[in-house]
């Protein structure tokens, strides 16, 4: 059974009565009747730790209920105040500094947070838990290596810290250490252990495994399913919008974008065209696909739109492509996705992946397509591409590419939402 928190001191047990009153108001959710109450024993009794604590978990309700980011600096620097008073109990301590760290964070304050977690660490350095925290504080701002060090130490002093396990194998995967990433994560998993529930660390798993070529992937992928992290096992895009048509493969008719598609077909040798243009010109403007997603080859691509922002520099060099995009906001406002061209040269091999988010549908426009060689599969269903021809599927399902043909192969992809988004959603889902 966990032991209550001790978060009175000697001086508090004295005003306990007020300190209850106050705290009831709180807990009936009679947020600001609790403040009031709270600042008035603050100013009555200044080196109370317990009362400063209790206004700020005050500010920090009331943050909440206003939607107020000013109120929720207030309550951050009242969790601080709480620390530098005399004779603070340590769990209080422990409570204010934790709760001012995940507020920070929520504020997007990642450095401020990781100074609190730092500052909770040396106040309390046996506590792994709270190096556990100060890890993910590490990830936050993208230092990966001293994220990696903290873990290294929880490990040494409790090898069996399944949140740590799980941390350290997404760090080692994030370096491509695939086969060394595999048995901290799928032990970590195994471990059940609070904080290692969650999608990215299935889908992590299975994708070390495919890379490993272990068909136990897909066991981790049923289990991330079951546990509700992704849609299904072929479907694992991790930020999704629930009750969207999914399947792998699309018609022009099923998207109601039939115009683009006909736009697209129409006008293919002229994409075709300016992109070869820009290839034989400056090699330089196709940059190599960055995601660690092949297993071998040669692979690059030239974006004209990035999370529906539109490269003007890149459409200087194909304008008339770009003209033609600009009449169909459902892919240049595509807040999740790209417009770009893309160039796969021989012996090249896409592994298995996903693609993040359930919100839009992905359109390949054949421009330069070798006879035979050239495949990809969906789900279950391998498909090859035609030129002028628009293949659609949806990217948040597992895909992969093949390349065995003699020459390159270019196509155009152009990303759209998912048609069955409203309004409202494609202005206010958040890029990716």
């Amino acid at each position: 059974k966990k032991k209550k928190p001790k978060l009175l001191n000697k001086f508090d047990k004295t005003i306990k009565a007020e300190l209850d009153a106050a705290e009831k108001l709180r807990k009936k959710g009679k947020v600001e009747e609790a403040l009031r109450a709270f600042e008035a024993l603050v100013n009555q009794y200044p080196q109370s730790p317990r009362a400063r604590y209790g206004k700020a978990q005050s500010e920090d309700d009331l943050a909440e209920k206003m939607r107020s980011n000013e109120m929720l600096q207030k309550a951050i620097n009242t969790y601080d105040e709480v620390v530098s008073l005399p004779n603070v109990p340590s769990d209080l301590i422990k409570l204010s500094l934790k709760r001012e760290a995940d507020r920070q964070q929520f504020l997007g304050r990642m450095r401020g947070s990781l100074i609190t977690l730092q500052k909770l660490v040396q106040l309390f350095p046996s506590e792994t838990s709270f190096k556990n925290d100060l890890g993910v504080g590490y990830l936050l701002i993208g230092d990966n290596s001293n994220a990696k060090k903290i873990y290294e130490e929880v490990l040494s002093l409790t090898p069996n810290d399944g949140f740590a396990k799980v941390h350290y194998g997404f760090i080692l995967k994030a370096e491509n250490k695939i086969a060394e990433s595999i048995p901290y994560l799928k032990e970590g998993l195994e471990s059940g252990d609070p904080g290692t529930n969650d999608g990215r660390f299935y889908f992590h798993l299975g994708d070390a495994m495919q890379r490993m070529g272990d068909k136990e992937a897909y066991k981790w992928y049923e289990l991330g399913y079951q546990k509700g992290h992704f849609a299904s096992v072929w479907q694992r895009s991790l930020y999704n919008v629930k009750g969207l048509k999914a399947q792998p493969w699309w018609t022009a008719r099923e998207t109601g974008y039939m115009e683009l598609v006909k736009s697209l077909e129409k006008n293919w040798k002229l994409i075709r065209d300016e992109g070869l243009a820009v290839m034989d010109k400056k090699r330089s403007l196709f940059l190599p696909e960055d995601e660690n997603l092949r297993e071998k080859g040669d692979w690059s691509q030239f974006t004209l739109w990035q999370q529906g922002r539109k490269n003007e520099n890149a459409c200087k060099s194909v304008p008339k492509t770009c003209a033609l995009l600009e009449r169909f906001p459902e892919a240049t406002g595509c807040r999740r996705g790209q417009i770009k061209y893309s160039i796969m040269h021989p012996g090249t091999h896409v592994w298995p992946h996903t693609g993040p988010t359930n919100c839009r549908l992905r359109m390949h426009l054949g421009l330069v397509i070798p006879k035979e060689g050239c495949r990809i599969r969906c789900a279950q269903e391998n498909r090859t591409w035609e030129e002028g021809k628009v293949l659609i599927f949806d990217d948040s399902f597992e895909h992969e590419v093949w390349q065995d043909a003699e020459t390159y192969r270019l196509i155009f992809i152009v990303d759209v939402w998912h048609p069955e988004l409203t309004a409202q959603q494609r202005r206010t889902l958040p890029a990716i």
